[in-house]
């Protein structure tokens, strides 16, 4: 069956001008065909939509997710976690437009569970690349968030990566170094990890070739992770000129998290993010903290971004449906412009899960997961928040518009 989407603004995240009175033709869940100018398809059926020069443009990702932190079984059980879990990354799709995501830490492999859910097209929700547990050292990081295993020398991380292995992930989290919202033990500018047990761990994933996702916050674990063949950089609180040169020489992505040091309500600067950190409520400590490598972190990431260093959207907090696009206007907040925003919510989103020749553009031959919104986001990112359309493999999932002709049979 196909699909038509008549009297569209395409935006193709490959071009970055506009291409007004378009139309998209989808069959069988891929892009046949865009036409220019007005210019329609032979006939034949067809469901049509006319999208009345609303912006259409390839869906969103977000490439760092956990879900829900609880700390014990007894605060919530697992049955009921992975309900929720699965109902938030659904949420996530239909109000926010976010198509895909990538896990950094759950317990239980609860990712694992609803990636396979999802593939199996019984559910409905983004598609998922899941991570199982995230690996750190005995007194690492992020002990108390219930996703983290604890395991110490060469061949405790060995072990722990073939189970996660064996459990089926995508890649493998580590967690090299410390974070900025955890115990006053737990620091963003400390380094957890022997050269021994980084050697084994990054040994072992390149002869089951599984990408690194690489948890690292200060320059030597960045360095580290990145000469040891880390497929991804996470967060990169502090970065030097030398972590520049090295992203650039080994062509490493970088995940730049801004949320996490960003996000206080002292430095809220819009209505979104101040009501975020309200509905946050977290500590005093914590903001402190955050407060403290807020500038030093948007300097790291202005240096990536006026280098050309490859870089995707990911945004560690929740929830889902909020947070790719609290952490898109922390980017705009940032320096980045639309244009490079997109692209690294889109494109170079989906290149990081490696399905950048399905993904991530909208071009004929690849995968029709689709927003609609109607305001054009390049001229403001916070428009991507005005949301009227998603499509997945073609087939609407998601319909905010007011009016409702909707589609029509040809």
């Amino acid at each position: 069956m196909r699909m038509i989407l008549n009297n569209a603004t395409v935006i193709d995240c490959v071009n970055p001008s506009p291409i007004a009175n378009a139309t998209v033709v989808i069959e069988n869940g891929r892009i046949t065909q865009i036409l220019t100018g007005g210019a329609q398809p032979a006939p034949g059926e067809a469901d049509t939509i006319d999208l009345a020069g609303a912006y259409l443009l390839p869906g969103l990702w977000d490439v760092h997710i956990h879900p829900d932190y609880f700390p014990s079984l007894a605060d919530m059980p697992i049955a009921d976690q992975v309900t929720l879990f699965g109902h938030k990354m659904t949420a996530a799709l239909v109000e926010s437009g976010i198509v895909g995501m990538r896990c950094a830490g759950a317990h239980h492999y609860m990712d694992v569970a609803w990636k396979r859910a999802y593939d199996s097209g019984q559910h409905i929700g983004p598609r998922l690349f899941a991570s199982g547990h995230f690996l750190t050292t005995t007194g690492g990081h992020f002990l108390t968030s219930g996703h983290a295993i604890e395991v110490d020398g060469p061949y405790g991380f060995v072990k722990a990566i073939r189970e996660q292995i064996r459990n089926g992930v995508d890649h493998i989290k580590l967690n090299l170094s410390g974070g900025i919202m955890g115990p006053a033990w737990d620091l963003h500018k400390h380094s957890f990890l022997l050269d021994e047990e980084l050697k084994a761990a990054f040994d072992i994933c390149k002869k089951r070739e599984f990408k690194v996702m690489a948890h690292a916050t200060n320059p030597e674990a960045v360095k580290a992770a990145i000469k040891f063949g880390a497929h991804t950089i996470e967060h990169g609180y502090i970065l030097d000129d030398e972590c520049i040169e090295l992203f650039l020489k080994h062509d490493t992505w970088y995940v730049p998290t801004l949320a996490i040091s960003h996000l206080t309500p002292t430095q809220a600067t819009n209505e979104w993010e101040s009501a975020w950190t309200k509905q946050r409520n977290l500590a005093h400590s914590l903001c402190c903290r955050a407060n403290a490598a807020s500038d030093v972190h948007m300097s790291g990431f202005q240096k990536a971004l006026k280098a050309g260093v490859k870089m995707a959207v990911g945004s560690d907090i929740r929830p889902l449906k909020d947070a790719a696009l609290l952490e898109m206007g922390l980017w705009a907040r940032d320096g980045a412009t639309p244009w490079q925003i997109l692209i690294a919510a889109t494109k170079n989103a989906a290149a990081v899960c490696g399905v950048g020749d399905d993904l991530g553009t909208l071009e004929v031959g690849k995968l029709a997961d689709l927003i609609v919104v109607e305001k054009n986001p390049l001229d403001n990112i916070n428009n991507v928040r005005r949301l009227q359309l998603v499509f997945k493999e073609g087939k609407v999932v998601s319909d905010k518009r007011r009016n409702s002709s909707r589609v029509k049979k040809a």
